[in-house]
């Protein structure tokens, strides 16, 4: 019984990461794949071929995002944007939900990092601690009125990171930790199971200062 119990969680640590990556990848690619039912029914590729490709949306979407890359760094096509976003801007509640989204674009794409650090907040309470990423530095108008250096900071939800929640935490009580931002994904990722090792040369200097 012990190694049919040691071979089946064997089996169960192959497959499992195999099954769960394998359904995303999945899920992305047919997500893509509905991108083709925008183009004309008469040039579908299903109607045209009378079967289905699997991820050819995808590649349609690489395409189409290449292209209007291409198009929108030349001078007519930034001219193109300008007055896209000029005619945005004049409607109400698009304007305000076109502005957010495209700063926190830019922030992503123009920095590489949306998450600068991985730090520790005290969270839901005193006592309790919460690993928490650093996305920025507070607004001029949040420091003068409440006297404090703030750090904008986002506590992911477990396992699912895509959601949680946006603190404004004095600097003070923020504690800045070593690890890299994709091992602190990792440990969010499986709630704690996967734990970062520290570096050797870390863990020699802080022993050092310690002595010291």
């Amino acid at each position: 019984m012990a190694a049919l119990r040691r071979y089946l969680v064997a089996g169960l640590l192959f497959w499992v990461p195999v099954g769960v990556t394998l359904l995303i990848v999945g899920f992305l690619v047919d997500l893509m794949d509905q991108t083709l039912r925008l183009l004309p029914a008469s040039i579908q590729p299903e109607n045209l071929l009378g079967f289905r490709i699997p991820g050819l949306g995808l590649v349609l979407t690489g395409i189409v995002v290449l292209a209007t890359g291409v198009i929108v760094t030349n001078l007519f096509g930034m001219q193109l944007i300008k007055i896209g976003e000029q005619i945005l801007q004049r409607i109400p509640l698009v304007r305000s939900i076109y502005a957010a989204v495209k700063q926190v674009t830019e922030s992503m794409f123009s920095s590489g990092k949306s998450f600068r650090k991985v730090v520790l907040v005290e969270y839901p309470r005193k006592g309790m601690w919460s690993l928490a990423f650093q996305t920025g530095n507070g607004a001029e108008e949040v420091r003068d009125k409440t006297g404090h250096e703030i750090t904008n900071v986002f506590i992911p939800t477990t396992p699912n990171p895509t959601s949680g929640f946006f603190l404004m935490v004095p600097r003070s009580e923020v504690i800045e930790l070593d690890m890299s931002i994709d091992d602190g994904l990792k440990m969010l990722l499986s709630v704690g199971v996967v734990v970062p090792e520290q570096k050797k040369d870390k863990l020699i200097d802080q022993q050092a200062r310690r002595l010291s």
